[in-house]
């Protein structure tokens, strides 16, 4: 790794904010140093001289795994063509396919810890003494070993931050904050929501230590963040949470901000506002992004992004479902509608729905796992469930489509399949116009079973869950 390319990125991260990204130029520096995107360009009869403006760029061919990570081999993909210019890799978690491998270096870390300290900021970790415990896994997938490296890095620029990385070995988690949390100020949990959340619950006295959560990974609703919230003894949920949007790809690309998730949460109670903003029923991860770091576009209602890595990416075609909006577009939405979100920085806004596979259809509707979520999330319910299921659709014996929600319970507990049943269909119908309309009523309650905790068959310990089976 060119040492003078580590120093500039330190310069960066320290001195502030970095310089805007230069699309074109960008482009430039990526066909000059990347021997794979030189062949990609060729081979569409792309003449990289032609791309003088921020139009030409726009015109250029999108890529993706297949076209591009699949067609040439890695170190090709590499500056210079060299695998060992980058100091780690990581590998992408294969939820839609073969798992992919992204190496980076440190100085791609530098820019993407940027989002962790807008975030560290929001929480007063700046000048509050701050344990930071990193529950996400540690091994090759991108988020525990990642997520070390960025707030070690805020450690470096000056912030009062400790981190401890049990990983998502829960037993260790619990015997360690304990053990360490009267010692600071604050204490923030850093994981997927599923795990953060089996974490709350499975441990105790969490009120006596001041809690603040990250989270990545999954679209939640806002009635998962206030329970979650609650039962850590966190009473500002809009100051004391915030989710990542990152992939293994490109690292964080986005983050909720104060802002953005006080918006989302007055969105939550305005499904109307919702549709109108988002063109869908679905409440989508509501972020910020810095253009100075990745510079994002709309494709057919999916994104696509830019950025420099150890794998640089031009125009890549990441398929999540989602869109932008301008900031001053979306405060003055707000204001129209008499509402005042909370103070933020001036960055643009993405919204994020996940993967576009991670759905089934039912009736021509599109069944989507962000709306059953808030089924399992009520009172009187939530006590007995880890919020993990398994949407599903299956012909019965007459060859009638039918729609099934298998769902963990919590260890030793029981529960009420029809009262779940209930409290799901009541939140697909308030929240799904198409599943309301396109569902006949007779089909719209949906089987439950429930399973216990860890079944092997649909909730495996130590495997990345999956909300949907074809």
């Amino acid at each position: 790794m060119p040492a003078d390319r580590v120093l500039a990125a330190y310069r960066d991260f320290f001195a502030g904010q970095p310089p805007a990204l230069d699309l074109v130029r960008f482009f430039h520096d990526v066909v000059a140093s990347v021997p794979a995107y030189r062949a990609f360009l060729d081979d569409a009869g792309v003449d990289p001289s032609a791309v003088r403006t921020n139009d030409d760029f726009h015109r250029l061919p999108m890529m993706t795994k297949t076209a591009y990570h699949q067609r040439y081999p890695l170190p090709q993909r590499c500056r210079d063509g060299r695998l060992d210019a980058c100091d780690i890799v990581a590998v992408s978690s294969g939820s839609s396919g073969t798992p992919t491998i992204w190496p980076r270096s440190v100085a791609d870390e530098l820019p993407i810890a940027r989002r962790f300290e807008q975030i560290f900021r929001a929480f007063g970790a700046d000048d509050r003494s701050t344990l930071a415990v990193v529950c996400f896994p540690l091994g090759t997938w991108v988020g525990g070993l990642f997520t070390t490296a960025c707030v070690r890095h805020l450690a470096a620029k000056g912030f009062p931050v400790t981190t401890v990385a049990p990983g998502n070995n829960k037993a260790e988690i619990l015997r360690v904050i304990p053990e360490l949390a009267p010692h600071f100020d604050q204490v923030v949990l850093l994981g997927y929501p599923p795990f953060v959340k089996d974490v709350i619950d499975s441990g105790s006295g969490w009120s006596q230590y001041p809690m603040r959560m990250v989270f990545a990974g999954e679209v939640f609703s806002e009635e998962w963040r206030e329970l979650v919230a609650a039962r850590a003894g966190i009473a500002d949920a809009v100051s004391s949470t915030a989710s990542l949007y990152g992939t293994a790809d490109a690292g964080v690309l986005a983050n909720e901000t104060p802002r953005s998730v006080s918006i989302r949460r007055f969105l939550a109670q305005r499904p109307d506002l919702a549709r109108d903003l988002f063109g869908d029923a679905r409440l989508p991860t509501l972020a910020q992004y810095d253009p100075a770091s990745r510079h994002f576009e709309v494709y057919e209602g999916t994104l696509l992004f830019s950025g420099d890595s150890g794998v640089p990416l031009v125009r890549y075609h990441i398929a999540d479902e989602g869109g932008l909006i301008p900031a001053a577009d979306l405060l003055a939405f707000c204001s129209a509608h008499g509402f005042t979100p909370a103070e933020g920085p001036d960055l643009p806004f993405v919204f994020v729905f996940g993967r576009s596979l991670f759905t089934v259809s039912y009736f021509g509707a599109n069944v989507y796992p962000e709306n059953v979520t808030v089924g399992l999330e009520q009172p009187g319910i939530s006590d007995w469930v880890t919020g993990k299921f398994v949407l599903e659709t299956y012909e019965d014996e007459d060859r009638d489509r039918r729609l099934r929600v298998t769902v963990e319970l919590a260890p030793d507990k029981a529960g009420d399949p029809d009262l779940l049943a209930d409290s799901i269909h009541g939140h697909l119908v308030r929240l799904n116009s198409e599943f309301a309309n396109y569902v006949p009523a007779e089909r719209q309650r949906p089987e439950v079973v429930l399973l216990p905790f860890g079944d092997p068959g649909y909730f495996p310990v130590g495997v990345k869950h999956r909300y949907t089976r074809p």
